[in-house]
């Protein structure tokens, strides 16, 4: 087993925290010239720079930020076992770090993240949203709990994790009241050479989409593409175009970007997963999060 050298952990931590070399030194009432070598000495047994020079500053590499992350972790946990041991009560609520893929709707993102909030005991949410691969390579390296994705792994990747099946709904299509009107009556045909805004051509709402118009022989006019489906909302919100939204945030669609529903199809049909490396989920909020969504979310939409 390869032995950690926590004074030297804790003198980076600290570094750290305090932003500087110089306040670290005052912090610890070390004097700067020991704390540079007890950083050097760390760098040399993890065989990896903590930190760069930019100009007169040092910055930490990315290595630097992994690192940190885990030491601020380890003495959260040694501060947490002193109080219980001294019989102080614990302090801190329970942390729930999760990652939201960025196709994934916000409204959608919250709706599933709401019954965390609601366990007795308090909830600390960190939400990190990014592309799957790079939240999943987080999730693999223990920084995140769960990543809320709209696509299962793919076996392709070499992570070890485990898709758990949130729910599933229909497709709404919206527009502002002068889109909306003349277009409700005759749906879906009535989309027909109608201005469109779409997800990108790569993700999978954007197939799923392509294939429907196909069959029904319906070609929209593509007046906009977007990979970020909150700009893609605001577009619609502005009249240039009508988009879609899964039909379980059809309210708040309609509420947040003061829009009307056309028409609804359950021939397109959106999933949302839980990824974690836990074949049977333990943590208590993400237990929260997969039960709601299962027994009430989705519930109305199977």
């Amino acid at each position: 087993m390869e032995w950690l050298n926590y004074h030297h952990l804790f003198y980076f931590w600290t570094v750290m925290q305090e932003g500087s070399i110089t306040a670290a030194s005052r912090k610890l009432t070390l004097a700067q010239s020991t704390v540079s070598a007890q950083l050097s000495s760390f760098e040399k047994n993890l065989g990896a720079k903590l930190f760069k020079r930019v100009g007169r500053n040092l910055e930490p590499t990315d290595m630097g930020h992994l690192v940190f992350r885990y030491a601020d972790e380890i003495f959260s946990l040694g501060r947490e076992m002193m109080d219980s041991i001294r019989g102080r009560p614990v302090a801190g609520p329970l942390s729930l770090k999760v990652g939201v893929v960025d196709v994934v709707p916000k409204l959608v993102a919250r709706k599933l993240l709401e019954p965390a909030g609601k366990l007795a005991e308090q909830v600390r949410l960190i939400c990190h949203e990014g592309k799957d691969k790079e939240l999943l390579a987080e999730l693999a390296m223990h920084n995140l709990d769960v990543v809320l994705t709209d696509t299962p792994l793919r076996s392709s990747l070499s992570i070890k994790a485990y898709n758990h099946l949130l729910g599933e709904c229909g497709v709404s299509f919206f527009g502002v009241e002068q889109l909306a009107k003349p277009l409700r009556k005759n749906f879906p045909n009535s989309l027909d050479q109608s201005p469109m805004l779409l997800p990108m051509a790569m993700s999978s709402l954007r197939g799923m989409l392509d294939q429907w118009f196909e069959r029904i022989d319906v070609h929209p006019i593509v007046a906009g593409e977007f990979d970020d489906n909150a700009l893609l909302k605001v577009f619609g919100q502005a009249g240039e175009g009508i988009f879609m939204a899964p039909t379980v945030i059809e309210k708040e669609v309609e509420q947040q970007y003061q829009v009307e529903v056309i028409g609804r199809t359950n021939k397109i049909r959106e999933k949302f997963y839980a990824i974690s490396v836990e074949r049977i989920i333990r943590h208590p909020a993400v237990a929260a999060i997969s039960e709601a969504a299962q027994q009430n979310l989705f519930f109305d939409y199977k």
